[in-house]
């Protein structure tokens, strides 16, 4: 019986080209989009490539809590038949102006707590198929981040990027923590940083200066420059760290490690490593995104 893996945001971008190594590798891949269009094309490029299992497109928004929840119960109840042995967390979005979604801050939603409940929701179903592996798709923009999770957007004004980062953060965190949660169970969880590509997510918005705090708009021009060198990579070179977390063979038993856009573990950021910071993250998942709702 094949293994199967789940790609989220998997139509198009880094998500694609995770999807296309996933398959190669022999997994029977499942990519999760909003746009059914996109969901047909991704899957006529990875078919073409004559994979040992055909593809399977799922719509879902991962911008809406309660279609995660419903493409976790569909997801579990096909797993019968293809046990889940990859899951991929590859969706993220970065909003130049504040937004919220279900009540809740757009960017800490859609980068943290999305993410946060598939898996959640999906841990009886890779706990049944351990050996099974959880891959966070995360972010350099971790650095640049506020780092205080008293409430599930910070105070202040709204700068888009550092809010984006916030949100990676404390979905690196709780990846981290996961982890330790998860030894000896058979399911190894990792984090990737991409590295950077030109994308869906960053075309256009890493434009505006409005994104990024007053003192950086300053340095405008410069912050600009490495803004655009940060994202002229493919998104096949950016992909490479979610696959190698997927399915190296040399990570086979380990758990708990950020892959670099080298493919190499590298140290997180060490706000990402604090234990306060993975109980606050930890607090606010469940309080904005509980795992049963009445």
């Amino acid at each position: 019986m094949p293994k199967s893996a789940l790609v989220t945001a998997g139509t198009a971008g880094i998500g694609l080209h995770t999807a296309l190594g996933l398959a190669a590798a022999g997994f029977a891949v499942t990519v999760v989009g909003r746009n059914p269009e996109r969901g047909a094309q991704a899957l006529t490029r990875i078919n073409a490539g004559s994979p040992r299992h055909p593809a399977r497109f799922r719509r879902a928004d991962l911008a809406s809590l309660t279609e995660v929840r419903a493409l976790a119960e569909q997801l579990a109840a096909e797993a019968d038949n293809a046990p889940l042995g990859v899951l991929v967390n590859n969706v993220g979005a970065m909003f130049p102006q504040r937004r919220t979604l279900d009540g809740v801050e757009a960017s800490f939603l859609v980068n943290h707590l999305s993410p946060y409940l598939l898996t959640e929701l999906l841990l009886p179903t890779l706990t049944a198929a351990a050996p099974s592996r959880i891959v966070n798709v995360t972010s350099g923009a971790t650095g640049l981040a506020k780092r205080v999770f008293d409430a599930a957007e910070p105070p202040g004004g709204y700068y888009g990027f550092h809010w984006y980062g916030r949100a990676k953060l404390a979905n690196l965190a709780y990846t981290l923590d996961l982890a330790a949660r998860l030894a000896d169970t058979g399911v190894s969880v990792f984090a990737a940083d991409p590295g950077g590509a030109a994308t869906d997510m960053t075309d256009g918005t890493l434009d505006d200066p409005r994104i990024v705090s007053p003192g950086l708009r300053l340095l405008w021009p410069l912050v600009r420059r490495k803004f655009a060198r940060s994202t002229s990579g493919s998104a096949a070179l950016a992909a490479r760290s979610s696959v190698t977390a997927a399915t190296d063979e040399a990570l086979t038993g380990r758990t708990g490690l950020l892959i670099g856009p080298d493919s190499r573990p590298v140290a997180p950021h060490r706000s990402a490593t604090d234990p306060q910071v993975a109980r606050a993250v930890r607090r606010l998942s469940e309080l904005h995104a509980p795992l049963t709702v009445s």
